[in-house]
């Protein structure tokens, strides 16, 4: 876990922190394909990003010609200082036309110029240009299978990308190898996908893509184009033998080509309109090919931002996108997208394929509102193990994510066309959406009235018809299974109308509306919190008129809750949200059964024929809710996650809790107790706790009742609460994770907005923290870094990157264990076990009626990404750590009822409780960054050594390399160092100056004919090798 768990109850309270992490960072995946010369390769596809140095993308409030936009350009950088700098030419099919973007080159580093840019009433952003380069290779697989067995295999990598990738294909991080995961899909044959989902009914109708015009027999529709369908791919060959309609195809690379020289554009438009062998949806549809990936797959943001707009003038009716990133708050890319949607163009894109893990890992843009995002099953109707689930993170921390994917289609084992001709099977998201995207350009091809069809009915069709999948919840499959001809028959009979998604709330329904159907609501608990979206068909944008209102059922007992809105004050485009916050009446404290009622909305959109009237088109909807609920439990049985403390991406930039995964160091999880904390969430249930979400401060609530999750600083007033709740009785119980700036300053991380390192805002758990609010009971957490396998009351437990603790009282209780130093390993790649590491200690609190504290050193064994999901990459093996679900029934027996577990308090390694002399506690990130800016690598420093642990070298196969240049580590790891470093800073900045003082003197007794010297002096090489790294 990432920060630090603490449960607050009556007599317990678990402190677990985590925070949110993504970052646009590759995957990567394995994806077989039939390959004529080589069948028993898998076709491997790697992906790496960079930011292009000295280039900028200039984002403007409009569109303006080129002329207009150099104008404004160099008016903003005529009063800086910036005098080399150039405007990049774009040669491809949008540059005739007018454009709302500009790529410059600045070849001065000079933030100076960047912020005049944006002082431009003009120009809205400056953002750095971005390139990805993709990789393909064919390794070597499983031998064939028989064809009722065929075998896919998935590279499973947990971090996000940074750049938005294939999502059929993957990336890596800092050229990781990654996780490999052989998976079988059990009977699911490669089929024309076309076909199952009975697109050939449609065929038969006379629908394939072309307008109704073109049908003889209905004389009487109206006249209208082709449906034109955009694919954003690798280009697409020109006489391919699959397609007869290929209406453009554009090129937006610095390639002079349009062929797909690799045949993932190929595929995506063959599943699409293949008119023979494995036959797309809509043959006769309008293809626009845009090749936006080179051969060498290297491709930019200005590529896909000149692409889009290109889309735009061309009147595309369906996009389909196959790629997507963890940031939704990459506003280039976002805007356009919301450009995009607002001009009637339907956009589909993958879900993302960071599956099984159950955590918050929608990419974007599928997770946008306006956008159709798709998720993938298999041909047995399963929810394929590679498709991203859980909500979306906009929301968090301070209210629930919205239900994604919209539906679920096909994505495992599906037929497409090859390069050259013939077909081959892929699998990822990236195939599921293009399956889609395929079904919706069929469908505005059964439409009559063309001006009925934009982004927000089509969603409204496909989920409204779509079919529920037994035994899966709403944020693993959306709506529901695609079907095609129940969404044909919707849109035949469409009328404009507003629509919410999930179009119900019923907190009793399971498994679908898990999680708000694992647990009742009962008085005086955090409210349920539901976010809806608004789906707005009558018009691009709309208001919701006056406001929700609740309407309880009498008879049904709906006067026994309470109803709360939070909504879009302007629904925009085609779309808004409304989050409704549900809790228990004073009067139900005591009662038990089932409340209902309903929720109306009123949604108005400008009648588009009748704009200067001011008339509008109105739409209500009601959304029905029925909720259980139960008398209000004890305290004891309560217990609170705190949310709101909880820190995410973006903004912030957050490592790994278990550094063992260095394939993917970073934690761009989006923690949430019902999604990576699931399997620790319904074992509390199951044990008869009660868990429920805070979005709000401490002292907004009685946290006496509770525990909570947090990673965020804690406010002084928050402190003082808990200490006296903890004073009264209150027992608290802290899982706690690693802390150390140096390790931190290992995994820094390069921004593409700042063009700027970034330091992690936290490590694993944020150790100040928590040391200032255990400081009052003698108690603090050590910066030293753990990890290893131990058996603890006769139950196997691995410690992932945990700390130690530092300083516990003396009457206290403590366990030790033997440990590898990780710290030493990650920064010095030295290898050493550190004997009697704390990490377990238990106090009672010596004050009448006081309550019982608890300190355990790492939190992963919570973690359902780190406990099951993790990686050796030293051995490239799985390993499924075992859980410590057990220690946390014994700690929670200990803090509600005082009695130590036997296997505990008589333990042979039970030892003395550390004082905490001689160690210094980890300092935040802050108050060490300004050494950043001091090299030490000129400076030697003497060899002072202090007392350290007992440490014994590794045995044999202990050790493991590590990637990282070694360094120092505060704290423990620099004793002998980290006191002679302000008087060698001092003494280095008074020699500079005295080198300047004498320069200037020289300077000034020269004749001033003769030219200064060109020579620079030399300064003399130390003998010793730096020990602090140069940053």
């Amino acid at each position: 876990m990432k920060l630090v768990n603490i449960w607050l109850l009556l007599l317990v309270v678990l402190l677990c922190g985590k925070k949110h992490l993504g970052d646009r960072l590759g995957k990567k995946a394995f994806e077989k394909t039939p390959c004529p010369s080589c069948s028993h390769l898998t076709l491997k596809v790697e992906f790496s990003s960079t930011v292009v140095e000295y280039e900028y993308i200039v984002a403007f409030n409009g569109y303006f010609t080129a002329k207009a936009r150099n104008s404004f350009i160099s008016s903003a950088l005529k009063s800086s200082e910036v005098d080399n700098w150039r405007i990049i030419p774009r040669n491809n099919p949008s540059s005739d036309y007018p454009s709302d973007f500009e790529v410059i080159q600045i070849k001065e580093k000079q933030k100076a110029g960047l912020l005049t840019l944006e002082d431009h009433p003009n120009i809205k952003r400056v953002t750095p240009q971005r390139k990805v380069f993709r990789s393909l290779k064919f390794a070597e697989s499983d031998p064939i299978v028989p064809c009722n067995e065929t075998r896919w295999s998935q590279k499973w990598q947990s971090s996000r990308p940074l750049k938005r990738a294939s999502l059929s294909l993957g990336s890596g991080f800092w050229h990781a190898t990654g996780r490999h995961s052989s998976r079988r899909l059990l009977r699911a044959i490669p089929r024309q996908v076309a076909q199952t989902l009975q697109a050939d009914v449609l065929w038969q109708m006379g629908y394939t893509g072309l307008p109704p015009i073109h049908l003889s027999f209905r004389p009487c529709v109206e006249l209208g184009a082709n449906v034109r369908v955009a694919v954003f791919d690798t280009g697409l060959s020109e006489k391919h033998p699959h397609f007869k309609n290929v209406k453009e195809r554009t090129n937006w690379t610095n390639e002079r080509t349009l062929d797909d020289g690799l045949g993932h554009g190929t595929f995506v438009a063959g599943v699409i309109a293949s008119m023979r062998e494995c036959q797309g949806f809509a043959p006769d549809a309008e293809l626009h090919i845009f090749r936006v990936f080179t051969n060498n797959q290297v491709s930019y943001t200005s590529w896909f931002l000149d692409a889009f707009n290109y889309a735009i003038l061309k009147k595309i009716d369906v996009l389909n996108l196959s790629i997507g990133g963890p940031d939704f708050m990459d506003h280039p890319f976002v805007d356009k997208v919301w450009e995009l949607t607002a001009n009637n163009v339907i956009m589909v894109s993958a879900i993302g394929n960071d599956g099984p893990l159950y955590g918050c890992t929608l990419n974007n843009p599928a997770d946008q509102m306006d956008v159709i995002g798709v998720g993938g099953i298999d041909f047995e109707d399963n929810i394929a193990r590679f498709s991203s689930r859980g909500m979306t993170t906009w929301e968090l921390p301070g209210g629930y994510g919205r239900l994604k994917p919209d539906v679920v289609t096909y994505g495992a084992g599906v037929r497409g066309s090859g390069v050259k001709g013939g077909c081959r099977a892929l699998s990822g998201t990236s195939v599921a959406s293009p399956v889609v995207a395929g079904a919706v350009t069929l469908l505005v091809s059964t439409v009559q009235k063309r001006e009925l069809v934009n982004p927000a009915s089509v969603k409204q069709a496909l989920i409204a018809s779509a079919r529920r999948l037994p035994g899966v919840n709403m944020f693993e499959q959306g709506h529901g299974k695609l079907d095609l001809l129940r969404a044909y028959q919707i849109l035949s009979s469409y009328k404009p109308q507003a629509s919410l998604s999930p179009s119900y709330i019923d907190l009793t329904e399971c498994p679908y509306m898990w999680p708000y159907c694992s647990q009742p609501i009962y008085y005086g608990g955090m409210p349920t919190i539901v976010n809806v979206t608004i789906l707005n068909g009558m018009g691009v944008t709309g208001r919701i008129v006056d406001k929700p209102e609740w309407r309880p059922y009498l008879p049904q007992n709906g006067d026994n809750i309470e109803v709360a809105f939070s909504y879009s004050s302007v629904l925009w485009p085609w779309s808004g949200y409304l989050a409704i916050s549900i809790s228990v009446t004073k009067k139900a404290a005591s009662w038990e059964g089932i409340a209902q009622g309903h929720i109306m909305i009123t949604v108005a959109s400008p009648a588009e024929t009748e704009l200067k009237t001011g008339a509008e088109h109105t739409s209500t909807v009601k959304l029905p809710v029925k909720v259980k609920i139960i008398p209000t439990p004890p305290r004891s049985k309560r217990v609170l996650w705190d949310q709101y403390h909880n820190l995410r991406y973006p903004p912030g930039y957050f490592p790994r809790d278990n550094l063992r995964m260095k394939n993917d160091p970073l934690d761009w999880n989006g923690d949430h107790v019902h999604t990576n904390f699931r399997d620790m969430y319904q074992h509390l249930r199951s044990m008869g706790y009660f868990v429920e979400v805070l979005g709000a401060p401490f002292t907004c609530f009685d946290a006496t009742q509770y525990g909570w999750d947090s990673e965020e600083e804690y406010f002084p007033e928050e402190i003082a609460k808990l200490r006296r709740d903890v004073d009264h009785g209150l027992s608290l119980v802290v899982f706690s994770d690693w802390y150390n700036t140096s390790v931190m300053r290992k995994v820094k991380f390069y921004d593409e907005n700042t063009r700027q390192w970034w330091m992690p805002d936290t490590g694993g758990a944020n150790i100040p923290a928590l040391n200032e609010l255990l400081s009052v009971w003698n108690m603090a957490f050590s910066d030293g870094l753990y990890e290893g396998e131990f058996a603890l009351a006769n139950h196997d437990m691995y410690y992932a990157s945990g700390c130690s603790i530092a300083k516990f009282p003396e009457d206290g209780v403590v366990i030790t264990q033997t440990f590898k130093d990780q710290g030493l390993e990650v920064l010095k790649q030295e290898t050493a076990v550190v004997e009697n590491v704390p990490i377990l200690g238990l106090y009672q609190i010596p004050s009448e009626g006081g309550g019982r504290i608890v300190l355990y050193g790492d939190s992963n064994c919570l973690d359902d990404s780190h406990r099951q999901k993790d990686l050796d990459s030293d051995v490239q093996r799985r390993v499924d750590h075992p859980d410590c679900f057990w220690l946390l029934d014994a700690l929670l027996q200990y803090t509600s009822y005082g009695v130590t577990p036997p296997s505990l308090s008589h333990s042979g390694n039970r030892q003395r409780p550390p004082s905490g002399a001689g160690s210094a506690p980890p300092e935040r990130m802050e108050v060490l960054e300004k050494l950043l800016s001091i090299d030490l690598d000129k400076v030697v420093l003497p060899n002072f050594r202090s007392n350290r642990p007992q440490v014994r070298p590794l045995s044999p196969g202990e050790s493991g390399a590590w990637d990282i240049p070694g360094g120092i580590m505060p704290g423990r790891y620099n004793q002998e160092v980290g006191q002679t470093i302000p008087v060698f800073a001092f003494l280095g900045a008074m020699v500079a100056l005295a080198f300047f003082v004498v320069q200037i003197s020289k300077a000034k007794s020269r004749p001033k004919r003769r030219r200064p010297r060109a020579k620079r002096p030399q300064l003399a090489q130390q003998p010793h090798p730096a020990r602090t790294p140069s940053v």
